[in-house]
């Protein structure tokens, strides 16, 4: 089991419950396909860098799980068939990434 990260970026017009869905979506995927969850963070409507698809904005996500490796082929590979989603990044995490990650969840966890 590795451990990774994906931050995906969803379109900024989809309402709250299609925010919703398709983050529900992308969870059930990892965890059918053995994979553990743990953590998710919603980073909200941010401005975008430069425009993508026209739009200015889109709602951040993170995951970080772990998982077997076979499984990211395929989830990935459902990020670019669904229409919601803008941009996604998938990164395996080493030792150090994983400490540091446990490291800003406390810190977060700390500051609510």
């Amino acid at each position: 089991m590795n451990h990774y990260e994906t931050v995906f970026i969803l379109n900024p017009v989809l309402s709250d419950t299609q925010i919703e869905e398709t983050v529900k979506k992308f969870e059930n995927f990892l965890t059918k396909n053995g994979a553990k969850m743990v953590s998710k963070e919603d980073w909200g409507l941010k401005k975008l860098a430069y425009p993508i698809q026209h739009k200015k904005s889109g709602f951040y996500h993170l995951f970080e799980f772990t998982a077997p490796g076979e499984v990211i082929g395929p989830y990935e590979q459902e990020f670019k068939r669904d229409e919601r989603i803008m941009r996604f990044l998938t990164v395996k995490l080493d030792k150090h990434a994983v400490a540091w990650a446990e490291k800003r969840r406390n810190k977060l966890k700390a500051k609510a």
